[in-house]
């Protein structure tokens, strides 16, 4: 038989000694013994109350019924003063239960910052790997071991490792959102070791190789090998270039690029729309572009180099890539094993780092989302930077 009396409401007069808040709760002993025998019975008190989230909950372990009506007492009193976590109660109650798939659409849908690209790697991303291995979990119930087990399925599964990060990238992103929200009380990714993607070393061409690379093509490519190697800009970045954009004799306003899965001109990378980068221009970039305007001209709004068939639109990215290949496939100039066309702006950041330009500039200049990022690929440029650091420390320590 069980016993209860309401906290609030006692029907023996003798079992509380003051009238407590009502809804509180109740506290009972689970025994044979009537509710008028238990404070004699040598069974302990136990109480029954709603939680936070509105989940009944019962506590144990009372000696007599005076420290049950204080636990009691102390959690109304805890609910009473703590409105906020009556809050997060309901985001608990109403997130929680969401299925992963279900919460990430939901976040996707305020990642207003990506560019078209950016989106499409993102679903690319989730089709494939996230929802398959997690869509149908629940919000709540992810923890470090989930998370860890994530990576493991991706391992087995022979994922590339740049895949993996990018998938635990993504993940990150959105708990993260979830602990933000209050669905844990630790955070899931603590202690989990994130897949170790170590970008292969990038190949760079010499300066010998690139004087004669950049002239085994036509203007476009003459112009494109220039900026990207003078300036550091991406590939789009370069098509959208601007003749209005040089705003001082060495000084070059990177403020757009050609979208390649629009063919529109759009907001920079990792930037908002209206933000922009000023990078070095130097001299021989600088002769190039006005060369390349006064040779071709440029649109009504400045721009210098639009499609071949239809001066309307922006140069495809086709174009470049289909011209790249003849170079190559030509054999008349010397190109690396490896060498892209990404590697023109690898040279840039090689050519700044070996004249000694500080890396955070060089991060800046290049618009990476992070000095890490531009760490990680070109550390191998600064070879001899412990060993100075060695020189000048045993310098100090032996004066």
């Amino acid at each position: 038989m069980v016993s209860k009396v309401s906290a609030s409401d006692p029907e023996d007069g003798t079992m509380a000694s003051k009238p407590l808040a009502r809804g509180m709760g109740t506290f009972f002993k689970d025994c044979e013994h009537s509710n008028s025998r238990w404070s004699k019975c040598p069974h302990e008190y136990k109480i029954r109350y709603r939680n936070t989230a509105g989940k009944q909950t019962e506590e144990s372990g009372f000696a007599d019924q005076d420290q049950a009506i204080e636990r009691l007492t102390a959690i109304h009193t805890a609910k009473k003063a703590a409105p906020q976590s009556q809050t997060r109660a309901a985001r608990i109650q109403k997130y929680g239960q969401m299925r992963f798939e279900e919460y990430a659409a939901d976040w996707k849908s305020s990642q207003r910052d990506l560019s078209a690209s950016s989106l499409r790697h993102l679903e690319s991303l989730m089709r494939h790997h996230l929802i398959p291995a997690l869509g149908s979990r629940r919000m709540s119930s992810f923890d470090h071991k989930v998370v860890d087990g994530f990576i493991q399925t991706m391992e087995r599964q022979g994922a590339g490792l740049a895949t993996q990060s990018n998938a635990f990238d993504k993940l990150k992103a959105i708990l993260l959102d979830a602990h933000r929200l209050g669905l844990y009380d630790d955070n899931p990714l603590e202690g989990i070791k994130p897949p170790q993607y170590d970008p292969k070393r990038a190949v760079i061409p010499s300066p010998d190789q690139l004087k004669k690379i950049r002239v085994a093509g036509d203007d476009d490519f003459l112009l494109i090998t220039d900026l990207m190697s003078g300036c550091g800009m991406r590939n789009g970045e370069a098509a959208a270039a601007n003749i209005n954009n040089i705003v001082a004799d060495d000084i070059y306003r990177i403020s757009e690029q050609v979208n390649q899965t629009t063919r529109q001109y759009d907001r920079l990378k990792h930037r908002k729309l209206g933000e922009y980068r000023d990078t070095p221009l130097p001299a021989h970039t600088r002769q190039t572009i006005l060369w390349y305007a006064d040779k071709h001209g440029t649109s009504p709004e400045g721009y210098l180099m639009r499609h071949p068939r239809d001066p309307s639109q922006t140069y495809p990215a086709y174009s470049l890539s289909n011209q790249w290949k003849r170079i190559k496939a030509s054999g008349n100039v010397d190109i690396p094993e490896g060498l892209v066309i990404y590697s023109f702006r690898h040279y840039f950041a090689s050519n700044c780092l070996s004249h000694g330009i500080p890396i955070t500039d060089v991060a800046e200049w290049m618009g990476h989302r992070s000095l890490d990022i531009t760490f990680k690929i070109y550390r191998h440029l600064m070879p001899g930077s412990i060993g100075r650091a060695a020189k000048m420390l045993n310098m100090g320590l032996a004066a």
